[in-house]
């Protein structure tokens, strides 16, 4: 069951080194201009939370994981597997997601969400990138209902497109999907985030490389459930 309710502005940056993706996003949020869409590295970023693809168990050994690593600390893989361990016992499902403070001024937010299950998969021909960039969003949602305006600004970049091997335009028409269903709702646990994404996203299948889908949750309700950064 999803949720609707106020929130406040979300100031979303994607941003990527790919300039294949860059303008596969400009393409696809065309006509979202309060996204802002950057070519660069993420961690030029000035932003209350950056967002990482990562696996299901949270090692950061590859792709931006480990650039955020090294850039962050040590320490922020542990504190990402210790939340993927006490929340998802170890293992954390594609279309979930953690949010951990990283004791830097900014980000003060990591949000880590997989999109693969093990360190390398090709994940092109799934809708991971819709489930993870939703996930995500998820994560804001959760903090700031648990300490208001704590997230008010986050980078994305452009999730499965190096390792996931996710076609950018592919990948930019589903992180499109992922941003509208955050502007209207939320959800009332992970399990219903996914379910609704992959019931309506189910039938779409190669017609995502050309098509955009705006996913309409069924059941809005009056309440939400929080949620928190450890």
């Amino acid at each position: 069951m999803s949720v609707k309710f106020m929130k406040p502005v979300l100031n979303v940056v994607l941003v990527d080194v790919n300039s294949a993706v860059v303008q596969a996003w400009l393409a696809a949020f065309a006509d979202t201009p309060e996204v802002e869409i950057t070519h660069g590295s993420m961690l030029s970023q000035p932003v209350d939370a950056w967002v990482t693809p990562t696996n299901s168990r949270g090692r950061m050994d590859g792709g931006l994981d480990a650039v955020v690593k090294r850039f962050l600390g040590s320490r922020i893989e542990r504190r990402v597997q210790a939340e993927i361990g006490e929340r998802f016992n170890g293992s954390m499902p594609i279309g979930a997601a953690t949010c951990v403070t990283t004791d830097a001024e900014l980000p003060k937010y990591l949000i880590s969400t997989p999109t693969m299950v093990n360190s390398a998969e090709n994940v092109s021909n799934t809708f991971n990138v819709a489930l993870a960039c939703a996930a995500a969003f998820q994560a804001i949602h959760q903090q700031n209902a648990r300490i208001p305006d704590s997230i008010l600004s986050v980078a994305i970049p452009g999730l499965g497109a190096a390792t996931g091997r996710v076609p950018p335009r592919v990948c930019a028409n589903l992180m499109w999907t992922g941003y509208t269903l955050f502007n209207d709702h939320d959800f009332r646990d992970y399990d219903t985030l996914r379910d609704t994404l992959q019931e309506q996203l189910g039938a779409i299948g190669p017609r995502l490389e050309r098509n955009r889908v705006r996913v309409q949750p069924p059941v809005v309700l009056e309440e939400h459930n929080d949620g928190c950064c450890h």
